[in-house]
């Protein structure tokens, strides 16, 4: 069995620009699957085929499609004639000395110009191989489903199919600049994205020297795993300890949580035009901390005028945790580090602050130079996901 077909389902939906969706899933697919020995990937109809190379192992490339957005299913898969007698040999042959107790064949017809229909071909086919195995046919809850997929030139077949990560392909629905903290909610809210098809830059605001490098180690291996599922990113570190002494000194205490939010908004913006990005991306959730309440979330979005997606915002903590564990941020997000949010924060911040405090607030603060000067000096990093390793410092506006 030397090929993979993979199917997708959403992408299926997508009228004339189908064509398009394909080609970029076709092309992340070839990406994941550098240096496996996979030998093409190729559309075809309402399917891609990846044709393995002698040197291929199957578990290798299935653990690199698990995270390749826009995939439905797909599954190991061999290949033979359009002829019953041939397709029947041919998954005998396969299946070798597997025992089940009990199968059934189920025929899909990509091109209906085959004179026989599904459920004779299913007929024929089982039947062969009932002959040949002595197997019990179960055709509601059988052990073993053989699929058997008949094409223009020639059939597949399968004996198995995993999940994949569904979604759409990513680059497909534009660039979008997330706010990464390091805790629970953020990488998930990228994540999250990211299966929207978006591709993502990460922002993280971190307080060094006032603070320890933690934060920053530990949102470099968040963007490691969020790179598994995008392939490249890149991760921008803004330093944010000197803004913040600067509002300590400057803005009333109840006001500086909102004041610190805007001035993220701001700088994230700066570096989301300058790369590319359409909107922003935070892992805000109604309530859960003082600067979600919806007055303060108010406030906080009116600093830019970026659309800011919050694809966490209905839900609780329990699901967020749940989706952290199963993406494999949870144990990273609960190291305990020292992030800017504990740098200078007031023990009692305002719930409900007014954009008119805020701003008046903000009227003795050199906003603009502030931005520029934070937005230029943040260090970028790049993550590879076949290498991992690379990591190359450079500045923003590089």
């Amino acid at each position: 069995m030397k090929s993979i077909v993979v199917h997708y389902q959403e992408i299926a939906l997508k009228g004339r620009n189908r064509p398009w969706f394909i080609s970029r899933l076709v092309n992340n697919i070839r990406r994941a699957t550098a240096g496996l020995d996979v030998r093409a990937v190729r559309p075809l109809m309402g399917r891609i085929e990846i044709v393995l190379g002698p040197e291929a192992r199957y578990e290798l490339v299935r653990d690199r499609l698990f995270r390749v957005f826009g995939i439905a299913n797909f599954g190991h898969a061999g290949r033979a004639p359009l002829d019953i007698e041939a397709i029947a040999a041919a998954i005998l042959g396969d299946l070798g000395d597997t025992e089940t107790p009990s199968f059934r064949v189920s025929v899909k017809r990509a091109d209906k110009r085959f004179p026989m229909k599904s459920p004779e071909i299913e007929r024929e086919v089982g039947g062969r191989i009932k002959l040949a195995k002595g197997w019990k046919v179960d055709l509601d809850h059988a052990a073993l489903t053989i699929t058997v997929e008949m094409m223009a030139s020639e059939a597949f077949y399968t004996f198995a199919k995993d999940r994949g990560p569904g979604g759409l392909p990513t680059g497909a629905s534009g660039k979008v600049a997330c706010l990464l903290s390091g805790g629970i909610d953020s990488p998930v809210a990228a994540w999250r994205m990211m299966k929207r098809g978006c591709s993502g830059l990460l922002v993280h605001f971190h307080s060094y020297p006032f603070l320890s490098r933690a934060s920053q180690e530990k949102v470099r291996e968040l963007a490691q795993v969020l790179t598994t599922y995008q392939q490249h990113t890149r991760l921008f570190l803004v330093a944010f300890g000197e803004i913040q002494r600067q509002v300590v000194l400057t803005v009333p205490a109840p006001l500086r949580v909102v004041v610190y939010r805007r001035l993220m908004v701001r700088i994230a913006d700066r570096i989301a035009r300058t790369h590319g990005a359409q909107a922003l991306v935070t892992g805000e959730v109604i309530g859960q901390v003082a600067s979600q309440t919806l007055e303060n979330i108010s406030v906080i979005a009116a600093a830019t005028d970026l659309p800011i997606l919050r694809p966490l915002v209905g839900m609780d903590k329990e699901e967020i945790v749940a989706e952290s564990i199963r993406l494999g941020t949870y144990e990273i997000s609960v190291v305990p580090d020292q992030d800017c949010c504990q740098l200078f924060t007031p023990k009692h911040p305002a719930t409900r602050a007014t954009r008119f405090a805020v701003e008046e607030a903000e009227s003795h603060l050199p906003i603009e130079t502030m931005v520029a000067e934070a937005a230029a000096g943040a260090a970028i990093e790049h993550f590879s996901f076949l290498t991992m390793a690379e990591v190359r410092p450079q500045r923003a506006d590089g």
